[in-house]
């Protein structure tokens, strides 16, 4: 009896331990019951490792195959009839497992002298699992319009208290990791000024909310301080990062210009809660809309907040296109969220835009008034043309959210000219 019962135990220890190896070798929790996604597990290895030869740059395929677009990753390949590079279903059968697997450096890939690292175990087991499940190709997720996620499944369910705390803990379940106790109300009320105004709490701050009784008085607190001026300057900030705002031209002589009234504009749009299409529609063409307004035309200055050149002796077309180049680029960059000028020399190497596409793109902004040059350092100006002027008594009314104390006219490097009866 004794025996048996040492052999049953035994049983039991060797089924517990192959369970805990297929569950460590198959990954962290939830993993099996996830499809391997070709954006999220497949898409990024091979921009990173194949598609300098195998990829959208039709200029710069190699042995006809391209990876990127699964009819021509499904094909048969043109130097090696029989043969396929992918075989949905069978990774066994398809030559990319072969060579990513391999350590022969005549079939290897990529090819050493290719000088990017061959694959990781990790990686070639995604791309026989990806394969195994029929290697569905997937659209560029940038180009993919949103939908509504089914909100994931959790075990510490208390924890949750909206939606997105449930992709949150998905996460953390899935790594392993339990949710922190609640941070003391000191700290809460510090990070929520940190994030909605980038500044610290006053004193008297920290006591009124620290001793707030009322059960939503975090929200409250947050109804609070997005009232606050710093909430727009907060926010503004990336912004214009991203929109390369400055207050002087750049170049080496640097001069300073009055472009602020900019951004005091986007402060003010972001105070006001401006909807996100009414804020990219003003600045990408505010000149162009219906009985436009001097704060519509303001907002245009966006696209005139590059660099601009007051050296003398120099190629006024060159200068030119070069600020179209940066529109355009800025307009992928802000806009569009691509890295657009890419394409300027080639067809970009990793995302679907053609060189045609990119000059296609770039005509609209050749249309600017702009000039390459209106004078040299000895004649610097505030603003280049086209230019907005705005007056001390526009500043005072409809225009009251920038801020000057200047009593003079302001002008402002903008896209459009404003006359009155516009």
């Amino acid at each position: 009896m004794k025996k048996y019962i040492s052999f049953g135990a035994i049983v039991l220890v060797v089924i517990g331990l192959i369970y805990g190896v297929v569950y460590i070798a198959d990954g962290k929790k939830g993993a099996r019951s996830k499809a391997i996604s070709y954006n999220q597990d497949i898409r990024p290895i091979l921009s990173d490792k194949c598609f300098s030869c195998h990829g959208p740059d039709a200029n710069k395929v190699k042995a006809g195959l391209r990876l990127d677009i699964p009819s021509r990753a499904f094909a048969e390949l043109e130097k090696n009839k029989g043969h396929y590079a992918i075989v949905p279903g069978f990774p066994e059968k398809s030559d990319l497992i072969t060579r990513i697997e391999s350590n022969d450096p005549a079939i290897m890939m990529p090819l050493p002298e290719s000088h990017l690292a061959k694959l990781t175990k990790e990686e070639i087991a995604l791309f026989k699992r990806w394969i195994q499940e029929g290697a569905k190709y997937e659209k560029h997720w940038a180009f993919v319009a949103p939908a509504k996620a089914v909100l994931p499944e959790v075990d510490h369910t208390k924890w949750v208290r909206n939606e997105i705390d449930n992709f949150i803990l998905e996460k953390m379940e899935a790594e392993g990791f339990d949710p922190n106790e609640e941070a003391p109300r000191d700290a809460l009320i510090k990070r929520a000024y940190s994030d909605v105004i980038g500044l610290p709490p006053s004193y008297e701050a920290l006591n009124k909310w620290r001793n707030n009784t009322d059960e939503n008085w975090y929200a409250k607190m947050l109804d609070e301080l997005l009232q606050k001026p710093a909430y727009g300057e907060k926010m503004a900030i990336q912004w214009l990062d991203l929109a390369r705002y400055s207050d002087s031209y750049g170049f080496q002589d640097d001069e300073i210009r009055s472009q602020w009234p900019w951004r005091d504009w986007v402060i003010n749009s972001f105070n006001k809660n401006m909807h996100y299409d009414e804020f990219l529609t003003n600045q990408i063409a505010g000149d162009l809309l219906p009985n436009a307004t001097k704060a519509n035309i303001l907002a245009t200055a966006f696209f005139r907040n590059h660099k601009y050149t007051e050296e003398g002796g120099i190629i006024e077309e060159e200068y030119r296109v070069s600020y179209n180049i940066d529109k355009t680029r800025t307009y992928g960059k802000a806009v569009l969220g691509v890295t657009i000028e890419c394409a300027q020399c080639h067809d970009h190497k990793y995302d679907p835009f053609s060189n045609k596409d990119y000059y296609q793109l770039y005509a609209f902004f050749n249309e600017s008034k702009e000039k390459g040059f209106e004078g040299d350092v000895g004649q610097s100006t505030k603003a280049k043309n086209p230019k907005l002027y705005i007056s001390k008594e526009e500043r005072s009314n409809f225009l009251n959210f920038v801020n000057t104390v200047d009593t003079g006219m302001i002008e402002v490097s903008v896209m459009g000219d404003w006359k009155a009866g516009d």
